[in-house]
């Protein structure tokens, strides 16, 4: 679990240096967006924790607990633009030799077309959670916002996190366009 987190910071720093740099991870294949949904509301959080620091650092009176506060503001409002770039950096991908579902830096599910049956836009709300993927009997979702669009399912079962899974759905900025891209991998 501690493992986990901290390979889970470090990739939000990556992210930024990545984002920064203008370096998404996008070496081969059709990249295809899923942060468009989220960004607004994560730019609001972003803006509200830039002034929450800089109200707090001029608010507390006291030298000690001021820079705790200032370091635990300033760690947060890095994690939430890291989190922001992993979206941006991380794309789902169409390759010639498989179709990548992502989240982030830390989720990358590589489907090869030959375990893929079918490729479908189905739009589903999942209910309300912070967790992004999530299980239901045999199928995962990979949601943004609580939300899944692309439904892909498999010709035999795949483990992801010690489950089997015969289904994979997830959300896109532009799920008809993907799914019509995913129909025919070979033209990327």
């Amino acid at each position: 679990m501690i493992r986990r987190a901290v390979l889970f910071e470090l990739r939000i720093y990556r992210n930024i240096v990545r984002w920064i740099a203008r370096r998404p991870d996008v070496r081969s294949g059709e990249p295809f967006g899923y942060a468009q949904l989220v960004t607004p509301v994560l730019c609001l959080w972003i803006f509200g924790s830039a002034v929450e620091t800089v109200v707090v650092h001029f608010i507390v009176p006291w030298e000690g607990p001021r820079l705790v506060l200032d370091v635990i503001g300033v760690w947060g409002l890095l994690w939430m633009v890291g989190f922001l770039a992993g979206m941006r950096v991380y794309p789902h991908l169409v390759t010639p030799e498989a179709l990548r579902v992502r989240h982030g830096g830390n989720t990358d599910l590589k489907l090869t077309w030959d375990t893929i049956e079918s490729v479908t836009h189905r739009r589903k709300d999942l209910e309300s959670s912070i967790k992004t993927l999530r299980f239901s009997d045999d199928e995962l979702f990979v949601a943004v916002n609580n939300e899944v669009n692309v439904r892909v399912v498999l010709t035999e079962p795949i483990v992801v996190r010690d489950r089997e899974v015969t289904a994979v759905s997830f959300y896109a900025d532009d799920p008809k366009n993907l799914v019509a891209r995913a129909k025919a991998p070979a033209v990327p």
